[in-house]
């Protein structure tokens, strides 16, 4: 069980007493009549073959609030969206998969890429930037949910306590986060958030003093956490990266576009565990190294549009001052481990916390040479208004693939 503590200057929906799942669905049915609520499911072909997501789909089908699902397929060739449609079609919701690498979706995708309109470089950005785009063509949800496809210890009580926040009218929120534990198999994971984001968002505060974004910031338990909730209107304006900072990007945007009072955090899970990215010490463009630097640039981009000033020798300090606090930080989690039985390796702990350091210059050293560089998705409201009919398009593109495909997996 939880504390009920309010520890920031969001609000924090506990799990205080473990309500039972029925009565939770009960009330989303009710609310479901005035708020019809969609859930976005941006996957890689490849997790449809893993352990995680058929048991995602199997507490799916139990769900009786939903009135949409949107899938956001990548990596697939035309024989796996075949597969797909197949592997989607026990959902008794009303579906539709996006197949981004389709010739229909493609083709609108290039034709976007031409008015400088579409996503940069491939990846989850682009795909929930699409499975997005979809919600606002299909006009059915006015709450929507997301969440990731590999986590290993699913239950759809992570989905009702997610969306619950958004969908209850008699709430004001318009955005929510879900936060857990990321613990599993006898050790405390999430490395990125514990060692990265926290020891630099109070480095930050060390070294530029206090601002009212880096306690906003620091408000969130799980900030990485890719399970959000939000009500339609916020993807209007939504402006989010298409690298690994998409996460701090939403949280970023949120805090550009709401009042603190119209977004919170919610617990929604126990235990938590999905696929690892392995460490990559000697490639900075892949797994956790690569994730560093995206996080820790969206963060400098966010700060420099407030009016921070950056030079070389600022991201030397803030290496220093992070690399203090990181250190800190790796005793604090190893004596939490120790007291709860769990293992932690401080020399691996360690290792990571140099890569993050080295990464944070690397990250700066990135941003003083292109600090131009803007790697946001532009607002749907500004594709829609350089191409006033691509919703009917984009929608148009998903009908007639399912409706080709379909029939053939059919027949």
């Amino acid at each position: 069980m939880g504390d009920f503590h309010q520890n920031g200057i969001i609000t924090t929906l506990h799990n205080l007493s473990d309500r039972p799942l029925e009565e939770m669905e009960a009330e989303l049915v009710r609310f479901q009549k005035t708020r019809p609520m969609s859930l976005i499911l941006p996957s890689l072909f490849s997790e449809l073959e893993g352990e995680a997501m058929p048991n995602i789909i199997s507490h799916l089908t139990q769900v009786p609030y939903l009135s949409e699902i949107v899938v956001g397929l990548d990596r697939a060739d035309e024989s796996q969206y075949r597969f797909a449609l197949e592997f989607f079609s026990q959902l008794p919701q009303h579906h539709r998969v996006l197949w981004n690498d389709g010739p229909r979706l493609l083709a609108l995708d290039n034709e976007l890429r031409e008015k400088g309109l579409a996503p940069r470089e491939l990846g989850k950005g682009r795909n929930v930037w699409y499975c997005m785009g979809y919600v606002l063509a299909s006009g059915v949800g006015e709450s929507v949910a997301l969440h990731d496809c590999d986590i290993v210890t699913y239950d759809r009580s992570l989905l009702a306590r997610l969306i619950y926040p958004v969908a209850n009218p008699f709430f004001n929120y318009e955005f929510c986060k879900g936060y857990y534990a990321r613990v599993a198999s006898g050790k405390i994971n999430g490395r990125v958030c514990r060692l990265l984001v926290t020891p630099l968002v109070r480095a930050l505060k060390r070294v530029l003093g206090p601002l009212e974004y880096l306690d906003y910031m620091d408000s969130f338990r799980y900030p990485l956490a890719g399970e959000f909730s939000f009500r339609r209107d916020v993807l209007t304006d939504l402006r989010i990266p298409s690298d690994w900072g998409l996460e701090i990007g939403v949280l970023s945007e949120m805090h550009r576009n709401y009042a603190h009072n119209r977004l919170c955090q919610v617990d929604i899970a126990d235990t938590y565990d999905h696929k690892h990215q392995s460490l990559s010490l000697d490639d900075r463009n892949a797994g956790l190294s690569k994730m560093s630097i995206d996080i820790a640039k969206a963060v400098f981009r966010k700060l420099a549009t407030q009016g921070e000033v950056f030079t070389p020798e600022t991201f030397r300090t803030i290496k220093a001052t992070y690399f203090r606090i990181a250190l800190d930080f790796v005793e604090t989690y190893h004596n939490d481990a120790i007291m709860n039985g769990l293992s932690h390796d401080l020399h691996e702990e360690e290792v990571a916390v140099e890569m993050f350091a080295q990464n944070i210059m690397e990250a700066g050293q990135a941003f003083l040479d292109n600090p131009m560089k803007t790697p946001f998705i532009p607002s749907w409201n500004r594709v829609a208004s350089a191409m006033p009919d691509v919703f009917d398009r984009l929608r148009e593109a998903v009908e007639e693939d399912n409706k080709e495909f379909s029939a053939t997996v059919r027949s």
